[in-house]
């Protein structure tokens, strides 16, 4: 088996001691008997405060860095966040109850989304958040909401660019989308924001997601600056606020590698002096979830049986996509592959072998390793899926064939 190469991205964020993970300063037996159950998340909140670092290290000190919490709406880690990024953007109104429990000014708080409802706009209106307005009619809400409440509510224009963030895992902008005002929309808009009287903030212009090419970013960031400089002018007041999304991948399979940071930090460098020199007001937001929390994540179930079928050998768990759906390949993989999965007591292992790894529901779409060459394991051992710290248990079906809820620590 010597000849066999793992097939996923190398991970190296955890520690390992006599072949056992390493997680928050736990061993991985031990963090999962504190814990009393399987399966569960786990995050490690040192990770993810040096990731923020890493990006303050890199990124032009004027850039305002915000977490878009839909990646992890968990409240610990929302809270852990609070005092490490200078705002939040959410995409509910359950995730803008989370973040307003927090100490981050509601000034410092987004609220974006195609479709808000009548008493979720006027939540925010009420609390001072920034409203993100995806079309006229939203507009002409808020600004009827606003009229009844007797708030002048503070909006910006999310933007629907003529272009796009090439080479991203999900494209956000750019042609017919649901997000959004087309750009060549918004002066016509932007007009009527002034004659309603709205506060006007600024603009949020977002074109993809989960990027690992730096040249598709840096040139990203450019038509963005230069499109909210462009739009700046039609604007009923000074911009105040100009967010030019987010986008920044981590790697999850072979071939992927880290994105350079230090490069699309310099990039930036060299495009703030005229965003600044244009919109003297402005303070510029880069917008990340994924990137924050993703790699800070682990996903833990028990192999509950081993099991060979036509000499293929099967380890089945007490996990699977109903609670891990993006591992399971069915959160927007055209070709599935596999994340980075391991035995969690024998992370290297002497005795290897090729294995999938399913869960306990009654469908073939239930995988969480596809023929990978893992630590032999038996029943009772844990399995770990790295890179689980984003879009992992709020973005999958938990009521799926009623099985019960995996829990979530931050440690």
């Amino acid at each position: 088996m010597s000849n066999i190469r793992p097939k996923h991205v190398p991970v190296t964020q955890f520690p390992v001691r006599d072949d056992c993970l390493q997680v928050g300063g736990f061993a991985l037996p031990r963090l999962a008997q504190r814990i009393g159950r399987t399966p569960f998340y786990a995050y490690d909140r040192q990770l993810i405060t040096d990731r923020v670092a890493f990006l303050r290290r890199h990124l032009p000190e004027e850039i305002h860095l915000h977490y878009a919490m839909k990646a992890n709406p968990m409240p610990a880690i929302v809270q852990h966040m609070a005092g490490l990024v200078d705002g939040v953007d959410v995409a509910s109104g359950g995730e803008m109850k989370i973040a307003l429990d927090t100490p981050i000014s509601p000034e410092h708080i987004s609220f974006a989304g195609p479709g808000k409802s009548d008493d979720e706009l006027s939540c925010a209106i009420a609390a001072g958040i920034v409203v993100n307005m995806e079309s006229e009619q939203e507009m002409e809400r808020i600004a009827c909401l606003a009229d009844r409440l007797g708030i002048r509510p503070k909006v910006a224009v999310r933007v629907n660019p003529d272009f796009e963030l090439k080479s991203s895992g999900m494209k956000m902008g750019g042609g017919a989308k649901q997000f959004g005002v087309d750009a060549e929309q918004v002066p016509s808009m932007l007009g009527r924001i002034g004659r309603l009287g709205l506060d006007f903030e600024g603009f949020h212009i977002f074109s993809g997601s989960q990027n690992l090419k730096v040249a598709a970013i840096q040139e990203s960031h450019e038509k963005t600056i230069q499109l909210g400089i462009a739009l700046a002018q039609h604007a009923p007041g000074a911009v105040r606020l100009l967010n030019i999304g987010g986008g920044f991948g981590v790697p999850y399979f072979p071939g992927d590698e880290p994105l350079d940071l230090g490069a699309v930090g310099e990039n930036l460098r060299c495009l703030l002096p005229e965003a600044k020199r244009q919109l003297p007001q402005a303070r510029v937001v880069i917008e990340l979830g994924r990137y924050l929390v993703a790699e800070a994540g682990i996903y833990v179930c028990r192999v509950l049986e081993r099991k060979k079928s036509r000499e293929k050998i099967f380890l089945v768990t007490d996990g699977g996509l109903h609670h891990h759906l993006a591992a399971s390949g069915n959160f927007g993989q055209v070709i599935r592959k596999n994340y980075p999965v391991v035995v969690g007591t024998k992370v290297r292992g002497n005795a290897r072998e090729i294995v999938s790894v399913v869960g306990p529901l009654c469908t073939p779409l239930d995988l969480l390793a596809d023929q990978m060459e893992m630590s032999q394991a038996e029943a009772g051992d844990l399995i770990v899926v790295f890179q689980s710290g984003a879009y992992g248990l709020t973005a999958s079906p938990t009521a799926f064939l009623s099985h019960p809820p995996p829990v979530e620590v931050l440690v």
